[in-house]
């Protein structure tokens, strides 16, 4: 596996992973994941084992999230297969510097390369798919349905400052009536909705 870059975004625990595709005529090859190149150069996956794969399919002008999981908690690396992916990663651990942050970013998938971005457990997740688009998710733990949550994306006590302003500006052009998003993701609670639970408590000690 060919790792090109490891970046780190605005909320730096989360990273941006690129790696290459090797071409010729008949199009291309490339490893998506290699154990032992991921233990040389990504430190911060070290603590961690991958325990479930998924796979999702997206119309264009779709939202799915903010969605976490608590018991356990549970990380992910999600890159882009095909399509138009703006990822977010709101950050729920609370006593981290950047609690109740937001960062954004277009994850790429071409010809020459492909990127992977890693969200720690201790932050909620989502997918802003601008095309038809499909999507591949490593999780640290098992899907538990009894301890997943949703904060809901247009929260009013998400901090913005971070993420980057032309993602701002893009998502603030959504039309609600014909974003293909789950009525219980729009309707989802706010942050002190879920600081009111006990269980918020879990993400209290994570590692910043």
């Amino acid at each position: 596996m060919n790792i090109l870059s490891i970046q780190e975004l605005e909320i730096p625990e989360i990273k941006i992973i690129r790696f290459a595709k090797f071409n010729d005529e008949r199009g291309y090859l490339t490893e998506i994941y290699n154990e032992n190149d991921f233990e040389k150069h990504c430190d911060f996956l070290k603590q961690y084992k991958f325990k479930q794969v998924n796979e999702t399919f997206s119309l264009k002008n779709t939202f799915r999230g903010l969605h976490f999981q608590f018991a356990p908690p549970m990380g992910k690396l999600v890159r882009l297969i095909y399509g138009k992916l703006f990822d977010f990663a709101l950050d729920l651990r609370p006593n981290s510097p950047t609690y109740k942050h937001i960062v954004a970013y277009e994850v790429q998938s071409t010809c020459e390369f492909s990127e992977w971005i890693w969200l720690p457990p201790g932050f909620a997740h989502g997918a802003w798919l601008l095309e038809n688009s499909m999507l591949e998710y490593f999780c640290t733990e098992t899907y538990n349905p009894v301890s997943e949550r949703t904060i809901s994306i247009f929260s009013e006590d998400i901090n913005w400052t971070k993420c980057d302003p032309q993602i701002i500006t893009e998502f603030s052009k959504i039309d609600k009536t014909t974003l293909k998003i789950k009525e219980r993701d729009l309707q989802a609670m706010s942050i002190s909705d879920w600081e009111k639970e006990e269980a918020s408590k879990i993400f209290l000690n994570l590692a910043y």
